[in-house]
């Protein structure tokens, strides 16, 4: 990296790598595809962890006696979280190596009591979950995932919109010809929370004599096609997201645009870097978590005591006991990389950033010292002397790396997991993948980035 042993220079990945390694990375694109195609949700993002978990060895913690050097497990919370564990030399209570991501996305909830008719239309009325720009999500194709738990308690699972030959949502604009008065507004007043109605039918059914006729025959395929009845609503939990597949971006093909971006691709970097590791001098996990886009809070989030109880539960399998001040211990003996996006540099929006503390798609893995808002508000703010540990063993395993900060100082700012993981006297950075066009409906992300990304996740595990 550096141009001489007085300054540095952060160069491409691309520039780095031999014609094997360029082939590596281009094959792992397309494998990163078929992940995020198969991850439109947290729900989903989960099965397909576990999927590919248990295709290379990885068993459920849940039905081990005891833990070994070498042992694959996964352990799995309410279908939303995901930990994954190769068993190092050192026992767990000495701490462990944690590569932590969230997998969950912006996007639009369905309402507990969402469907209705209006003017020759159903319609469901959304609520949206995270940080997004209400105008993105409007005149678009969306897909429609998640569970229905029914009356007698069995579960359905929707997946609608993205496969061949089906039916996708969709919420209506104005015409630009009627849109005198919209154009006035500001972008974030242009489309209202409660104007977010997708479109769920257009059809009466056939009694004229019925009321409520295009909501009442909805009701009738659901119920027809899924045992679905209007109150099952209540107990279930539906999202809308863009339809369609990730797709490659430019005549080169070296980047991906996708759906949630944002975290799937540390998720499934961190992912990637795990499955290589076969034998570790500490613990090596994966932990992916859910509602980071709303705080972390829920027994899904980082808040839980999730992460915490599976440790514990890997202690006592190696120690046949384990006392909650043992969990404390270890988790602050761990050290953790919280695998988050950065803000990529937008050539088109030069002005938000400050180019010398900013990202830039091809650059490699993105390390941020501190994220939060103006003044580093609700920021973890990594210490030197673990900052100086990661980037020894980056340059040390040739890892591409670049630094970043999300923006300039009064322009915005946001967070991750990485405070709530330091809060336990655990070392911690933000180390990920940068993004353009974070939490759109479709972000990009460099080809050269994930895999570059991946190599660093694996050299952290690896390190001594």
């Amino acid at each position: 990296m550096a141009e001489d042993h007085l300054t540095v220079k952060y160069g491409l990945v691309w520039d780095t790598l031999d014609e094997a390694e360029k082939s590596a990375v281009m094959a792992m694109g397309e494998d990163y595809k078929q992940f995020m195609d198969a991850s439109k949700t947290e729900r989903t993002c989960t099965q397909e962890i576990v999927r590919r978990a248990q295709a290379r060895g990885f068993v459920d913690l849940n039905t081990v006696d005891s833990l070994k050097p070498g042992d694959r497990v996964y352990s799995v919370g309410r279908g939303k979280n995901v930990v994954l564990a190769v068993i190092g030399e050192e026992e767990v209570a000495a701490g462990v190596r944690i590569v932590g991501s969230h997998i969950d996305s912006p996007r639009l909830d369905i309402k507990q009591n969402p469907l209705y008719e209006s003017d020759g239309m159903a319609l469901l009325k959304t609520h949206y979950y995270g940080g997004i720009r209400k105008y993105q999500w409007v005149a678009r194709p969306l897909a429609l995932y998640g569970v229905v738990i029914l009356r007698d308690g069995s579960k359905v699972e929707l997946a609608i919109g993205d496969e061949p030959g089906d039916p996708v949502f969709y919420i209506s604009d104005l015409l630009p010809h009627l849109a005198a008065d919209q154009n006035k507004k500001t972008l974030a007043e242009g489309i209202a929370g409660e104007d977010l109605n997708a479109m769920a039918g257009s059809l009466p059914l056939g009694d004229e004599k019925a009321e409520q006729r295009f909501k009442k025959q909805v009701l009738t395929l659901l119920h027809e096609k899924y045992g679905i009845v209007e109150e099952d609503f209540v107990s279930a939990e539906l999202e809308l997201v863009p339809a369609g597949k990730a797709r490659d971006v430019g005549f080169d093909r070296g980047s991906v645009a996708a759906y949630g971006h944002d975290d799937r691709v540390c998720a499934y970097t961190s992912m990637a870097a795990l499955f290589e590791i076969e034998h570790c001098a500490k613990t090596s996990v994966a932990l992916f978590v859910d509602k980071e886009e709303v705080g972390s809070n829920g027994n899904t989030g980082m808040h839980s005591r999730y992460f915490a109880n599976v440790l514990g539960t890997m202690i006592e399998l190696q120690r046949g006991v384990c006392s909650g001040f043992e969990i404390d211990r270890a988790m602050a003996r761990s050290a953790l990389l919280s695998s988050d996006v950065a803000a990529a540099f937008d050539p088109n929006y030069p002005s938000v950033s400050d180019p010398r503390n900013n990202a830039y798609l091809g650059k490699g893995v993105t390390l941020v010292k501190y994220t939060g808002s103006r003044g580093k508000g609700g920021s973890n703010d990594a210490n030197a002397e673990f900052i100086g540990w990661v980037r020894r063993v980056f340059n040390e395993a040739g890892i591409v790396w670049q630094t970043s900060e999300l923006g300039k100082v009064d322009q915005g700012g946001g967070g991750t997991i990485a405070y709530i993981l330091a809060n336990a006297d655990m070392d911690v950075i933000d180390v990920g993948v940068p993004v353009l066009s974070m939490h759109a409906p479709v972000e990009i992300v460099s080809k050269a980035d994930v895999y570059m990304t991946a190599q660093g996740y694996k050299a952290f595990y690896r390190a001594r």
